[in-house]
């Protein structure tokens, strides 16, 4: 019996590369339950290998019928799940002392997420107060052994790992109903498996141009991955296209640490991101919206030399003058020139580089976003790689999201969202993905989302109210998950969703600064007018603020927050240990988080970001009185989300000629506020500084004695 052991296990390890690792935390002289995910035939027979000989699995009746020769090498009990009394079966073998292996999900799945956890095992737990000890096992779903098939790549032999956590213990909680003992004992072994499946797959050093690589290989080459509405690419396609042009960008941004992308949401904006990962400079993403001003003080930040962009797209979004002021300091770099220079001594040797799976070369791994400043100059957000992979990790534990499913992204890449959610998800998880230039084609968005069968589309709540009021009933009729995030989520966009397309809508909540998924409802996990629980690996606290009662300032700590701020005129500042998120908010008992205010000085008018002490510097720089005091607030607005109100001191101060100033210095429109109030005078705290809180009181209200109007 040990010969036959021992060379099962030099088998697996030989044929699976297996590597199992936190056998030494395993302790069995207290009850013990060992909880593994389950995503194959497989799990079963390489646990039984390598776990201690007492510990005992739990077999379906139906499953130890089939392979009553192999379980017979095993302790194990068989139950039948429809029946009562195998739960009283295993509280029994756990109270005798035996270390039990049971498969909380109760079934396979091969979508690299969680499926619901049966509260039973959560009753075992509290009735014989085990040790619960997570496992996760990575891999195993890519066998040919797993007979769900979610058309992925499946393999006789793939690479698999076993992952050992921490023992945790569930305790009963007085005067509470057994059935919610039940459920939340469910809810809190959920969470730990979770956790363990995240800390199973982070990498800390990682190359995103690499991964895309290991995710082709195990998605096959010929899989269709990346389309937009001019050309579909395989994984060979884009590979290929991401070696050839990192070719001819690699002379021209030589000594480069980074370049600006200033692109729309397409193909080619995903094929030039990898081609600058392959050579190792950081793509630091310009908002093409956010004014020349703005663009160019960016470039600044970041210190940028060379901006990509394409002729095709400054031409349709009507850019020109901006490029031309960008040319002043920055050398543009047209795609399609690149493309035109393409030799064939290119394609071969970029043909050699994918044949030879070269990878990414010794340089900067990180990316760069752009937002707004505290002193009215953009701040570069430094994203490592480690951390967007990260993110990605981190949905991957919430979400069943699989091959089978494809995603639609009309997000620009300039914001986290489209860029992490919406273009690298997919593309490094196997998931196809349908890009769209702009998500203001209210008309067309589901339109196209009906001919491509998406089942899965990112929205703002103000993108997803335009979409909602546009569409035909049926065009969504494919999608499984519409995620939302960037602003709130309006009762009536969530009503119409509802009742328009039978459609549940998926808030979350985020911050450029954690890649960006801080918290998000699943399906598994949901509470309507939150913005979900926080994902696994991020660790939180809630610091009172002043004046507030209930909530406070979120803080969070984990693996997806970035590296630091890049600031005009300072350079890099590292990210402290728990980063602020400039949010009120409060976290009911279950965990789920309520977006109550925002601390810092922004508005958010139809999801992008806006400074309102830049609103304020712009306006007194027009209206150029040294005696003129002012101060902007946002307020909601149905259609925007948010819009902006400005108080001035004193009359005859107009918005055409803001409108006009903006528009002649290259400012972004967004910063012309939707109406001026003249007050006599504005409200102070007792330090002296603008009580904005008054004011915005004020604005709300939408009266007052002194207030004369001037509307947009």
């Amino acid at each position: 019996m040990l010969v036959l052991v021992a060379v099962l296990k030099a088998l697996s390890t030989l044929l699976f590369k297996l590597k199992i690792s936190g056998l030494e935390k395993l302790d069995f002289r207290q009850p013990t339950i060992l909880m593994p995910n389950h995503v194959s035939l497989l799990d079963a027979v390489l646990l039984a290998l390598y776990l201690p000989e007492e510990a005992a699995f739990v077999v379906n009746t139906n499953i130890a019928r089939r392979f009553r020769w192999a379980l017979r090498l095993r302790n194990h009990i068989a139950v039948d799940p429809l029946n009562p009394y195998s739960v009283r079966t295993m509280v029994k073998t756990v109270q005798s002392g035996v270390p039990l292996v049971l498969f909380p999900e109760g079934r396979v799945t091969t979508t690299g997420g969680l499926m619901k956890i049966y509260s039973g095992i959560g009753y075992i737990a509290f009735r014989t107060g085990a040790r619960l000890i997570p496992i996760a096992i990575n891999g195993a779903e890519r066998s040919k052994f797993s007979y769900i098939s979610h058309k992925i790549r499946t393999v006789w032999f793939p690479e698999i790992d076993i992952a050992i956590g921490d023992a945790f213990v569930v305790n009963p909680k007085p005067n509470v109903s057994m059935k919610r003992q039940k459920e939340a004992a469910a809810d809190q072994i959920r969470l730990a498996l979770q956790e363990q499946l995240l800390q199973s797959r982070l990498k800390s050093d990682v190359n995103l141009f690499d991964e895309l690589l290991r995710q082709a290989s195990r998605s096959g080459w010929g899989t269709v991955i990346c389309e937009d509405l001019s050309q579909r690419l395989t994984y060979r396609k884009l590979v290929l296209a991401s070696y050839v042009f990192a070719r001819k960008l690699q002379p021209l941004l030589a000594g480069h640490d980074a370049a600006g992308v200033m692109l729309p949401t397409t193909a080619a904006h995903a094929i030039a991101l990898f081609a600058l990962m392959r050579i190792g400079v950081t793509p630091a993403m310009l908002n093409f919206s956010s004014g020349e001003q703005s663009l160019r003080d960016a470039c600044e930040t970041a210190g940028l030399r060379t901006v990509l962009t394409s002729r095709q797209f400054v031409e349709k979004a009507k850019l020109e003058s901006t490029v031309a002021s960008l040319a002043k300091q920055c050398r543009i770099v047209y795609l399609e020139d690149v493309k035109d220079e393409v030799s064939r001594t290119d394609q071969l040797i970029g043909l050699i580089d994918w044949m030879t799976g070269k990878q990414a070369v010794q340089g900067f791994r990180d990316f760069i976003l752009f937002t707004s400043g505290s002193e009215s100059k953009p701040k570069g957000v430094v994203l490592g790689h480690e951390q967007l992979y990260a993110n990605i990790q981190q949905a991957r534990t919430v979400f069943d999201f699989t091959a089978s499913d494809k995603m639609f992204n009309a997000l620009p890449m300039f914001h986290s969202f489209g860029l992490t959610v919406g273009t690298l998800l997919p593309l490094l998880t196997g998931m196809p993905v349908m890009l769209y230039p702009s998500p203001l084609h209210y008309r067309v968005v589901p339109e196209v989302a009906y001919d491509r069968s998406a089942t899965i589309l990112l929205g703002t709540s103000t993108f997803l109210a335009g979409y909602g009021r546009a569409a035909h009933p049926y065009d969504f009729h494919s999608m499984r998950y519409v995620v939302t995030g960037a602003e709130k989520l309006k009762d009536e966009v969530r009503d119409l969703w509802s009742r328009k397309f039978g459609i549940r809508i998926l808030e979350g909540y985020g911050t450029t600064e954690a890649s960006p998924v801080v918290s998000i409802n699943t399906p598994l996990a949901y509470k309507e007018g939150t913005v979900g629980r926080l994902l696994p690996g991020i660790r939180s606290r809630i610091v009172p603020v002043p004046g507030i009662e209930t909530g406070g300032s979120l803080h969070i700590h984990g693996p997806n927050v970035m590296k630091g701020y890049l600031i005009h005129g300072k350079g890099f500042v590292p990210c402290p240990v728990w980063y602020d998120c400039g949010d009120v908010v409060e976290e009911d008992a279950d965990g789920f988080l309520s977006i109550k205010a925002r601390l810092k000085r922004f508005a958010k008018v139809g999801g992008e970001m806006i400074s309102l002490q830049l609103v304020e510097e712009t306006a007194a720089a027009c209206y150029n009185d040294p005696a003129l005091e002012l101060a902007a607030v946002s307020v909601a607005d149905q259609r925007k989300g948010e819009r902006i109100v400005l108080y001035v001191t004193g009359n005859g101060y107009v918005l055409p000629q803001l409108k006009s100033y903006i528009a002649a210095n290259g400012y972004s429109p967004l910063l012309l506020p939707s109406r001026i109030v003249a007050v006599e005078k504005l409200p102070l705290l007792g330090s002296g500084k603008t009580d904005y809180v008054a004011l915005k009181q004020r604005a709300e209200s939408g009266s007052s004695q002194e207030e004369t109007e001037t509307k947009a």
